[in-house]
């Protein structure tokens, strides 16, 4: 607003609006920990108490604990649900921005992640480990994982990780990983086996040596040709002019043998895995096994994520430890 004064002179006034005090409250709020502050941010982003522990890695009900304990600190409600759904109060959303503003001043601590290489045998990984990795991710949203699937000796020695499982044709370690390791530490012996459907083949009928084989068309995962260990395999693979099919998915080799009463090699344990399957074990005199091994990165030892998936992965194996020989203490 501008006016003239007595003297002639203008002279121009400014109003300004008085700054905006916080609330008492809200002063208050500024104090909580990065923690705290940290559990309600991301409930907030993610409107739902589970997916918010779950990308913070911890128990719903100790995430839910921590807000009540804030709420009551505060003496305000911060969430209502409308339906199902979760949503922000008014003095919800008033804590919500100045958290966020504080954020820039890096009060809230951001979640980052290192990135987990994870290199693992195909069938290991499809057949063992999938379920229980799948569970891990359900329960820890944050972790930034790679996985890396091995299907020969050649993708072992290309490969770099932090954590590698990888199956040899011996009890002796062989070529392994070519960047530096641990000691490899042997897990378990896998035993091999020809595998049917069980509605292909009633038990009078079922085969029990290799002429009983030539009826039935066989299935083989390709880089299994490469595998010195199954060599009474390759070699009856080998010979047969008719009835083979080979492929390069270990997935579309199972559906084979499941849907299209194909004869495929597979590890013994596929029986107890799969209640269609069925074992062959009399059609080979001479048993195919493989090893299975693990190692850790020498960079790598100190990485809490990593501790973390080779617990799970002793764990996954001890749980299963009825579908092959689980090896003890066995490092090299």
């Amino acid at each position: 607003m501008s006016f003239i004064e007595p003297a002639g002179r203008q002279a121009v006034t400014e109003y300004r609006s008085p700054s905006r005090i916080a609330e008492p409250w809200l002063v208050q709020a500024s104090g909580i920990s990065p923690q705290v502050a940290q559990c309600f941010l991301v409930s907030a982003r993610c409107g739902c108490f589970m997916q918010a522990a779950r990308s913070l890695n911890v128990k719903a009900t100790w995430l839910r604990k921590q807000l009540a304990q804030l709420e009551a600190t505060l003496q305000r409600s911060l969430f209502s649900f409308q339906g199902s759904a979760l949503t922000l109060s008014r003095e919800g959303r008033q804590l919500q921005a100045r958290l966020i503003a504080q954020v820039h001043e890096s009060s809230v601590p951001h979640n980052d992640q290192p990135r987990v290489r994870l290199a693992v045998a195909e069938s290991i990984l499809h057949d063992i480990l999938g379920r229980d990795l799948i569970s891990l991710l359900r329960r820890n949203a944050s972790v930034r994982l790679q996985i890396i699937t091995l299907d020969s000796e050649l993708a072992l020695q290309a490969i770099s990780a932090d954590l590698v499982l990888w199956l040899s044709d011996s009890h002796a370690l062989g070529p392994g990983p070519s960047f530096p390791t641990q000691s490899p530490e042997r897990l378990a012996r896998l035993d091999y086996v020809p595998h049917i459907a069980k509605r292909y083949s009633r038990p009078a009928t079922r085969p029990e040596c290799l002429d009983d084989l030539s009826d039935y068309m066989l299935v083989q995962w390709q880089p299994d040709g490469q595998v010195d260990s199954f060599a009474p395999w390759n070699a009856l693979m080998e010979q047969r002019r008719a009835g083979v099919v080979q492929v390069q998915s270990y997935a579309l080799m199972l559906e084979m043998i499941r849907c299209s009463a194909c004869i495929g090699l597979l590890p013994q344990y596929m029986s107890g895995l799969d209640r269609g399957l069925i074992a062959l074990p009399r059609v080979f005199e001479h048993p195919m096994q493989r090893q299975l091994w693990m190692a850790v990165g020498s960079h790598a030892l100190d990485m809490p994520q990593v501790q973390m998936l080779v617990e799970l992965i002793r764990h996954t194996l001890d749980e299963r430890k009825e579908w092959f020989q689980v090896i003890q203490n066995d490092a090299l």
